[in-house]
Parts: C-alpha cells; sequence; structure tokens
C-alpha cells in the first residue's frame, strides 16, 4: 500500500460475491434447522439474499457458514451473462457435493430446465425476489424450529451482508426497457417500484442503525415511480412524490452519505444535478451508456443522440464542478465495425469520464442481440477490449490527479497492519477505487475522517489524515 510500490488492477467491472460456505470437519453435527446460504451476483441479489436471511432468521432457523453441518443450503443465482451463468452452476454443483440438500432461487432460477438439466437433484427452484416461494420450500424440507423470537433478537435493519457503515437500498425491480443485450426483463419482469414512504422508513432504520451510506440501486434507478402514474405516497404524515429526484431529496436529509446506481441517461436526470451541488447527495452518477455509435446504440434500442449526451455531461459538470461519472461499455456487439469502435474510442476521449468498465459482448441465452447481425469473433472482442481499456486508462489517471492536494471526507472501510483503507466521494465500493492512508492503523471501519490526498494512479487514491477528530 505504500506510494512506491503501486499494484494496478483492474476496478472497472463489479466483482461477484464470494461464496459463503467453506466445508469443514465431516464429523460436524446439525442441530436440525441450521440453512447454509451461497449469495452470487450483483447488489440487487445481494438485497433479495439479505431479505431471505432476515426472514430465515425471524423464523428461529440457524445460519452457518458450512456446508457439513447444514441442514439445507440455497444458492442464489445470477444469470445475466454466460460467466455469471457458469459460476451459479458450479456453486449449485459444490453444495450438492459438499451438502447435498438444496434450494435454487435467483436469476437463473427463472431457467428452471437449465439448471434441471445440469443439477437434476436440486430440491426446488424459484425465480428472482421469489421470497415467499423461498421460505415455503425451507418450511417443507427443514420445518420451522420451536423458538422465543423475543431471545433471539433480529435488528430493525435485517440481516446485512455489507459492512455495518454502508447498505444497499433496492427501490424497484424489474425494468420497461427492452434492451437487445439484456434478458433482465424476462427475468424480473416489468418495472414494479417500491413506495416512497417504505423506502423511506428503510432507510431511516439503516442510519439509524449506524450506516454512513445508502447505495440506491434498482434495474433502472431513474425509472422509478414511472409505473405509479403520478401517484404520490406518504411518510412521517407529508406527501412524497413517487420520482427518483423526490426520492433522493428526502434520502438526502437523514446524514448519511447517499449514492445513485444504475440511472438511465433519461432527460430529467438533470433535476438530480442541482441535489448533488448543494451536497444533499454524492455528486456520483453511475450512468450504463453501453455504446457511443449511434448505428450501435440503435441496434441496442439504447437512446442514440450521443451529442445529447456529450452536452449533457457538459452541462452537469457547469452545474456540480466535482461531479464523478461512472459507465459501462459493451465492446464486440453483433455487427460492431471498427468504425463503431473507433466512434466509441472518439468519445471517451471527448467525454472525459471518470471511471469507466468495459465489457466483451457475451452470447446470453435468450438475447435478441445474438441474432441481428454478424457475431464478432472472440480475437476482435479481446482486441478492442484491450485498446478501450489503454484509452480510459490515461483518461482515469487524468481525472483522478486532480484530486492531489485537496482535503477529501473519507469512509474508512477496512484497516490492516500498513495502515487504513478507504473510499471517497467518487468511489464506490467494490467497484470503484480506493484511498489508502499508510500508518494509520488507530483508524477504524465506519469512520469518516478528513485527509489531504498526497498521490494518484489509474485506479487509486493517496492520502494523510489532516483532522484527527474523527466521526463515526
Amino acid at each position: 500500500m505504500t506510494v512506491e510500490t503501486f499494484k494496478p488492477k483492474q476496478t472497472t467491472t463489479l466483482d461477484i460475491p464470494v461464496k459463503t460456505l467453506e466445508a469443514t470437519s465431516t464429523n460436524a453435527v446439525t442441530t436440525g434447522n441450521r440453512i447454509g446460504f451461497v449469495s452470487l451476483g450483483c447488489p440487487k441479489n445481494l438485497v433479495d439474499s439479505e431479505r431471505i436471511l432476515t426472514q430465515l432468521r425471524i423464523d428461529g432457523y440457524e445460519v452457518t457458514n458450512s456446508y457439513d453441518n447444514a441442514d439445507l443450503v440455497i444458492v442464489n443465482t445470477c444469470g445475466f451473462i454466460d460467466a455469471a451463468v457458469e459460476e451459479s452452476l458450479d456453486a449449485v454443483r459444490e453444495a450438492l457435493e459438499e451438502n447435498g440438500k438444496v434450494i435454487v432461487t435467483g436469476c437463473l432460477g427463472a431457467k428452471e430446465n437449465q439448471i434441471r438439466e445440469v443439477h437434476p437433484d436440486v430440491l426446488e427452484i424459484t425465480g428472482p425476489h421469489s421470497y415467499e416461494a423461498v421460505l415455503k420450500h425451507v418450511h417443507k424440507y427443514v420445518p420451522k424450529p420451536e423458538h422465543n423470537p423475543f431471545t433471539s433478537l433480529i435488528p430493525q435493519t435485517g440481516v446485512k451482508l455489507t459492512p455495518k457503515h454502508y447498505a444497499y437500498l433496492k427501490i424497484s425491480e424489474g425494468c420497461d426497457n427492452r434492451c437487445t443485450f439484456c434478458i433482465i426483463p424476462s427475468l424480473r419482469g416489468d418495472l414494479d417500484s417500491r413506495p416512497a414512504g417504505s423506502i423511506l422508513d428503510e432507510a431511516k432504520r439503516l442510519v439509524e442503525s449506524g450506516v454512513q451510506e445508502i447505495l440506491v440501486v434498482s434495474q433502472d434507478t431513474s425509472a422509478y415511480g414511472k409505473d405509479k402514474g403520478g401517484r404520490t405516497d406518504f411518510w412521517n404524515g407529508m406527501p412524497v412524490k413517487q420520482d427518483i429526484t423526490s426520492l433522493a431529496r428526502q434520502l438526502g436529509k437523514m446524514g448519511a452519505w447517499v449514492r445513485l446506481h444504475y440511472i438511465y441517461p433519461y432527460p430529467w436526470v438533470d433535476d438530480l444535478i442541482p441535489l448533488m451541488a448543494e451536497g444533499l447527495i454524492l455528486p456520483y452518477l453511475d450512468i450504463p451508456m453501453q455504446h457511443a455509435s449511434p448505428r450501435i446504440l440503435k441496434m441496442m434500442k439504447r437512446p442514440g443522440r450521443v451529442d445529447r449526451q456529450l452536452e449533457a455531461i457538459q452541462r452537469w459538470r457547469e452545474i456540480c464542478p466535482d461531479l464523478v461519472i461512472r459507465s459501462t461499455f459493451i465492446v464486440g456487439f453483433p455487427g460492431e465495425t471498427e468504425e463503431d469502435f473507433q466512434i466509441l474510442l472518439d468519445f471517451l476521449k471527448e467525454a472525459r469520464l471518470d471511471r469507466v468498465g468495459c465489457f466483451k459482448y457475451s452470447e446470453v441465452d435468450g438475447a435478441v442481440a445474438n441474432t441481428i447481425a454478424e457475431l464478432i469473433s472472440e480475437e476482435v472482442k479481446e482486441d478492442r477490449y484491450h485498446r478501450f481499456m489503454e484509452v480510459q486508462a490515461e483518461i482515469s489517471a487524468e481525472r483522478l490527479a486532480r484530486f492531489v492536494g485537496r482535503t477529501l471526507d473519507i469512509l474508512i472501510d477496512d484497516v490492516d497492519e500498513e495502515g487504513a483503507i478507504g473510499r471517497s466521494f467518487a468511489d464506490a465500493p467494490e467497484i470503484d477505487g480506493m484511498v489508502f492512508i499508510n500508518g494509520e492503523t488507530e483508524l477504524e471501519p465506519g469512520m469518516l475522517v478528513r485527509a489531504r490526498i498526497t498521490h494518484s494512479d489509474e485506479h487509486d487514491l493517496w492520502a494523510e489524515v489532516v483532522d484527527a477528530d474523527t466521526q463515526d
């Protein structure tokens, strides 16, 4: 972690959460009510896992991190791209081999035949956000234990799989867009927004429990409330409009960092920028733009006016100079020509985005894009991926260098023998860079400290604490 020994690493894609179970002694003894749980996939899936685990604990079940002493194992799967499907099937295989009694849920669960073909011995299979069905199956194979709920109280925030100082807040399910590379609507359905009052109640509970950062997630966060037909909801006896700007404004009043993920580039995103400039929510936008060639965007069924996107980025930065923009792009989309790819590189150079992820197109089973044009070879996709990342690495280094010399609030995530590791407003957990504070071994996760940035590379920052008065 010292400045002299940088370790370049790719921080552009979200790491899939590691499996939570491991094999232990073959002589392990079960209690008759222990449930093992494996959670895979994105933060939205992680929230589903937390909800299931919370209900299991409410019902009196124990949750174990070992296959051997579990009476049943639940695997919450991801099915978005082929690599995720393969990992999910491998996780199910491992659970069957190590334990034998397995229930599968999550996105891949929507493709029951695909799972049964590989793993016919799975007990039950449910699709995503099928909480009640999962619990019903658990009750079938591992009957609810007799317990006194007052002797095993569950925190009002429920069971969380994230560190106690940050949490994901899912505000809706499903998606109304029909991007040709994506099968999420077929797995999770159309947009279904949660009532604003319910969201704000959950956010308040999180903050009261010590959460310092709320990460707002959904399939299409900026579409929140569009399925509500303009109806208002109520929270604390006051009406609340059910749209993303009104919701963000209320969340911003709770005293925690509020970070918005998966913002589809609708025109009304403009309304969020003043909230960032005012400091109500973090000046951070996660906008998956996917490409920049108008021809490819049309084939993707994505917004195709790149000139308007560039104008919007310039306008946002004028209103909120500290704005950090993260995005993701796909290279090797079917039919993508060298000219299309060059348009994408030119867009990167002009837009100067802060954080960028790149995915090589994956032929997801059921995606319309697989059949609309000639598929690109793996060699070409690999070449374009590396050329893309080379261009963006230079841009990322330039954007991060502007922080050197500034003093920022740093939220501490971890502390080891070399010092503290934290994040600034510019860094989302797991997917962006980190701030290394060497030598500060007395800090603790969850503290918010003031630190002066001393160095940067294309991914991370290095800093020194300048304010000993830490907050937690």
